[in-house]
């Protein structure tokens, strides 16, 4: 773990108690004269030193020695257009997209698209936090969402599309904004309609899931 969220990081003297004490001192090992990293989810980019000052069967007792601004985020930018699939697919792959440093991601409801996922954003915040503390990472993957494709491109008219093409994405390849479908991939209208974008394709010859697809994509543009 690099840095623990919490709500009263940039108090002086902080006392945390329940599973977290538990997770630090019986699993991370941690004693008094260790000094923690903390962060707070309101000023994200703060990063404050505590030194453990008291350890008891129950609680631990932090006092704050330092702090500065350290932000830590990707150097490029990735704006993912995601056709919506099963939360659960979604939800495995949200840590790594984090850890790769995607900046957002609009999910759309495709023509394929299945309209009973819904989207708990609340939940995907909250599995974000726990990728962030480990990997370090100071900034949460935004969300929103469209209802159809062509709403999307209307306002993101520069978006390149992954699909089939004989177009291979090079290793240079710089971009923004891409769009990825669901299973099964694009209807015909909706391959009509993006008849006039760029697409580009991965250079291999087997057939990914929209989630693997998404985290291949990410890492080639991003790492």
């Amino acid at each position: 773990m690099i840095y623990i969220l919490n709500e009263d990081a940039s108090k002086a003297i902080i006392t945390m108690k329940g599973e977290l004490h538990k997770y630090l001192i019986k699993v991370r090992r941690h004693e008094v004269g260790d000094v923690l990293s903390l962060r707070n989810q309101v000023d994200m980019k703060t990063l404050y030193q505590y030194e453990i000052t008291q350890v008891d069967s129950k609680s631990l007792e932090l006092t704050l020695i330092s702090s500065s601004i350290q932000e830590v985020k990707s150097a490029k930018r990735l704006h993912i257009a995601w056709c919506v699939i099963d939360s659960k697919s979604i939800e495995k792959v949200l840590p790594t997209l984090s850890e790769i440093g995607v900046e957002k991601i609009s999910f759309i409801y495709c023509k394929r698209s299945q309209r009973n996922f819904k989207l708990d954003f609340k939940r995907f915040e909250r599995i974000l936090e726990a990728s962030m503390q480990q990997c370090g990472r100071t900034t949460f993957i935004e969300f929103d969402t469209y209802d159809t494709i062509e709403l999307f491109i209307r306002e993101f008219p520069e978006t390149k599309v992954f699909d089939f093409s004989d177009n291979v994405l090079k290793e240079s390849s710089h971009f923004q904004t891409v769009l990825i479908g669901c299973e099964g991939g694009f209807s015909k209208d909706e391959k009509l309609f993006l008849s006039s974008q760029e697409v580009f394709r991965l250079d291999t010859p087997m057939v990914l899931r929209s989630e693997s697809a998404v985290v291949a994509v990410a890492s080639k543009l991003l790492l």
